[in-house]
Order: C-alpha cells, then sequence, then structure tokens
C-alpha cells in the first residue's frame, strides 16, 4: 500500500472542498436542500481540518493568514446553506481555487529545487 505524502494530501483536500462547494453550488441550482447541506457540511469539514493543522509557531503570519481565510470560507459557507445562495459559494470556491494554486506552485518548485540539490 502506498501512502500520499503531506503535499499530495494538503492538495487532495483543497480539491475534495472544492469539489463539495460545486456541488453545493449545483445542489442550490436545482433546489435540492439536503444536496447542499451534506455538500456544505463536508466542505465546512475540509476547512475545519486544514485550519486545525495549522502550526502558528512555524507558520506565523502565513499561518495566521490562512486561519483568517479558512474562517472567511467557512462563514461564506454557512452564509450559502443558510440563505441558498450561489454567491457566497461563488466567493469560498474563488478563494479555495487561488489558495490549491498557491500550493501546487511552491509544492513543484520545492521538489524541483529538491531535484536540482540531489541531481
Amino acid at each position: 500500500m502506498q501512502s500520499a505524502s503531506r503535499e499530495k494530501l494538503l492538495l487532495m483536500l483543497y480539491e475534495g472542498a472544492i469539489k463539495y462547494m460545486k456541488r453545493a453550488k449545483a445542489a442550490i441550482q436545482k433546489n435540492d436542500i439536503k444536496t447542499r447541506g451534506e455538500n456544505v457540511g463536508y466542505a465546512y469539514d475540509i476547512v475545519c481540518e486544514l485550519n486545525n493543522t495549522l502550526d502558528h509557531s512555524v507558520g506565523g503570519d502565513i499561518a495566521l493568514n490562512l486561519e483568517k481565510l479558512y474562517m472567511f470560507v467557512n462563514d461564506k459557507l454557512v452564509e450559502a446553506n443558510i440563505n441558498n445562495k450561489e454567491k457566497p459559494l461563488d466567493e469560498a470556491i474563488k478563494v479555495f481555487e487561488i489558495l490549491y494554486e498557491g500550493w501546487n506552485e511552491a509544492i513543484d518548485k520545492l521538489k524541483a529545487e529538491g531535484k536540482q540539490k540531489t541531481g
């Protein structure tokens, strides 16, 4: 059995949260309250998990800023769920897509630097 690296797990969490937010948005469009609530809940749990794994003693300002973004996203998820509105989900998806791209680029850069050092 092969396990994923910490970096891959991080990206998978972002991918999952984005997927669930998009599913919740689609459920709002179909007026499917049950599916909306389930998917908002799944996304909310992932964002909470990401927030809970922040190490402020190591991450400093970056960890603090990520925490603020995660809280913003969770507020948007709650807002979308309570008001059955797409706009808060659009805002949450945008934040997570930007964060995902940033992490993906940072991970690729670290891998490239690691190969240069070992190569």
